[in-house]
């Protein structure tokens, strides 16, 4: 039993709101967290060892004292947490990382003569930010038809001040995309109100802009002003440009921050769709490593605290006044509380129920679903990490060579029927999907079902033919624990092979069994090498459950081809449309008869059919 020498009393922990800190032996903070109850939340990492989750294990194991520091509500608690964390940056907290850099328009709005440019850093100090967006080239093609409208200064410093020294302008002021400041053809402050109304228009998208300007537009045509008009004439089209780019996806032209969430069991990735005025303005994904475990409502409370927190410089994303998130963080209160100081005015934080919003937060899952996967072949590509992953593999499990081949095993059944075993390869850390086999199974055994796939795997090996079947393995991996380990030493055995490692992968805690000993290994929860073992024993999952649906789907093909008048067309018709049996029982035989090629009568002989299959399977069940 493990015993945590720095574990507090219960009866020394307070009951109040408060934050809480694990430190190393070098006072090097782990972990910070936050509790509505602090005795509560602490004694919950001080009960059984051996049922908590095991990185939070690893993360106890690291610590040498925790400390508490008490506030008066949990909002105050919500500051505080966010605040410590952007201190001391704990190796245990979550932390998402930008999948890549983003491009940002930034209007430096403390200048005296303010200046818009395109950037990627969004820690400048005194810059109004808006994006992020997806495309350098768009965002810069977009600031240059702006200009014509709003010929705010965009000229670095230095060209600024020789401008000024010479007392003449750069080109833009004589194509139109500069109101020359620098100059005086426009007054400093003027200057600074045509900068704040061109981050008005790019903050909201709206349409308001553009019906302000048809207004003057037609004051000016009214009296008799042509060329003023004709100007202005110009500048609506060019906003209409602009806003052509961006389609309306909230008709009630919401300001929202949307958040897609999709995960696995080593990490998760978000995508923020940034809608202003109902268009959406921005896009960007992030990515992170789950360090500890946690569920999805806090992931989204460490996002808003990553993205919305201001920074030491005083800069954050910028807040709106409505978050449609996957799942409602527990500290929803304090959470919008916190958002509202940031932005000046009420937030709310919700989930999309319906309609357009509810559209547009799919996209977003899509969206965060790619850039998990992206993530992941972009380790699992990497040369060097897959030759780091097999060599701590190796030296891990106690082998002589580097796993160069790694054979997976993996089970899959339907409520006891239709037993599939699937092997899957890797060789050098990628798949060989030519080498991957099925194997049709009697018994819905798991351990069992192992044994007979190992064994009929295990009696090709040494035969001499060119069969890739008869290819020796350097690692057999199955999924599963301790019972699955057993069946597949006996399978090694009995085969007569000779020494080949094992080793089992079991899902809950992701320990790694192997042959010698019954002891697992743990790999660092976001190291190269559990990576690679996860990744191989994922992809025997899907392989299996493939194997498994076709299987069952070849079943119910073979009975529907029975009913006299369905062939092998409209079986499949059927069976697209429908997919099991259950709902093509469940369909009226008016509803059947509605699918290309099928009358009433078939439709019925098919309804009748099922029903009387039905009957029968009811009558052959044996009763208690």
């Amino acid at each position: 039993m493990t015993k945590l020498s720095f574990r507090p009393k219960t009866s020394e922990i307070p009951t109040q709101p408060g934050v809480y800190r694990f430190v190393d032996s070098r006072g090097k903070v782990l972990y910070v967290g936050k509790a509505k109850n602090l005795k509560s939340r602490l004694t919950s990492y001080f009960g059984t060892f051996s049922k908590l989750h095991e990185r939070t294990q690893r993360m106890l194991l690291a610590a040498a004292d925790v400390k508490w520091t008490i506030v008066d509500t949990e909002y105050d608690a919500l500051q505080l947490e966010f605040m410590w964390i952007k201190e001391f940056d704990p190796p245990f907290n979550v932390r998402f990382r930008d999948d890549k850099s983003y491009p940002y328009l930034a209007i430096s709005v403390t200048d005296e003569v303010p200046r818009a440019f395109i950037t990627r850093n969004r820690e400048i100090k005194g810059l109004r930010y808006f994006g992020p967006y997806t495309q350098a080239w768009a965002i810069r093609e977009t600031l240059d038809t702006l200009l014509k409208v709003y010929p705010v200064r965009s000229c670095s410093k230095g060209v600024y001040d020789r401008a000024v020294r010479s007392g003449r302008p750069c080109l833009l002021a004589e194509i139109g995309k500069c109101a020359a400041p620098c100059v005086d053809r426009i007054s400093k402050p003027e200057h600074k109100a045509l900068a704040k109304r061109l981050g008005d228009f790019v903050a909201s998208g709206s349409e308001q802009h553009v019906q302000d300007l048809r207004k003057k537009m037609q004051a000016a045509s009214d009296s008799e002003n042509y060329e003023l008009a004709a100007n202005l004439r110009d500048d609506v089209a060019a906003l209409e440009k602009v806003l052509e780019k961006t389609t309306v996806v909230l008709s009630d032209q919401t300001d929202a921050d949307l958040i897609g969430l999709a995960r696995d069991e080593l990490s998760a990735a978000v995508s923020i769709f940034i809608v202003r005025g109902g268009r959406i303005r921005g896009n960007r994904s992030m990515v992170v490593d789950l360090e500890l475990d946690r569920n999805n409502s806090e992931l989204v409370e460490y996002l808003i605290q990553e993205l919305y927190t201001p920074n030491s410089k005083g800069t954050s994303m910028e807040v709106p006044k409505l978050f449609l998130v996957p799942e409602i963080p527990k500290a929803k209160a304090p959470i919008e509380a916190f958002l509202s100081e940031v932005r000046g005015k009420p937030v709310k934080v919700a989930v999309a129920q319906r309609g357009e919003k509810a559209t547009l937060a799919k996209t977003a899952l899509n969206n965060a679903a790619h850039a998990l996967n992206s993530y992941k072949l972009k380790r699992s590509s990497d040369f060097k990490a897959r030759a780091d992953a097999l060599a701590g593999i190796q030296k891990a499990l106690g082998m002589k060579e580097a796993p160069l081949r790694i054979e997976c095993f993996d089970i899959s059944h339907l409520s006891g029927t239709g037993t599939v075993g699937s092997m899957v390869v890797f060789e050098d850390g990628l798949p060989k999907k030519d080498q991957y086999r099925r194997f049709n199974l009697e018994t819905a055994d798991d351990t069992e079902s192992i044994y007979q796939v190992l064994s009929r795997r295990l009696k090709y090996l040494g035969e001499e033919t060119s069969e890739k079947f008869s290819y020796r393995p350097s690692l057999m991996l199955i999924d599963g624990g301790l019972p699955q380990r057993g069946a597949a030493l006996r399978a090694l055995e009995e085969s007569g092979v000779g020494e080949i490692t094992i080793a089992t992968l079991a899902k809950r805690l992701e320990e790694v069994f192997t042959t010698s000993s019954d002891y697992p290994v743990i790999f660092p929860r976001t190291s190269e090498e559990l990576f690679l073992l996860q990744r191989i024993r994922d992809e025997a999952h899907r392989f299996a459950i493939t194997a498994q649906r076709a299987k069952r789907s070849k079943t119910i093909a073979s009975q529907l081809l029975e009913i006299p008048g369905l062939g092998e067309q409209k079986v499949r018709l059927l069976l697209r449309k429908y997919g099991s049996l259950k709902r093509i029982r469940a369909a009226s035989a008016e509803e059947i008869a509605t699918l290309d090629g099928f009358g009433l009568k078939l439709a019925k002989q098919i309804s009748e059919y099922l029903r009387d299959l039905q009957e029968g399977d009811t009558r052959d069940t044996p009763k208690d």
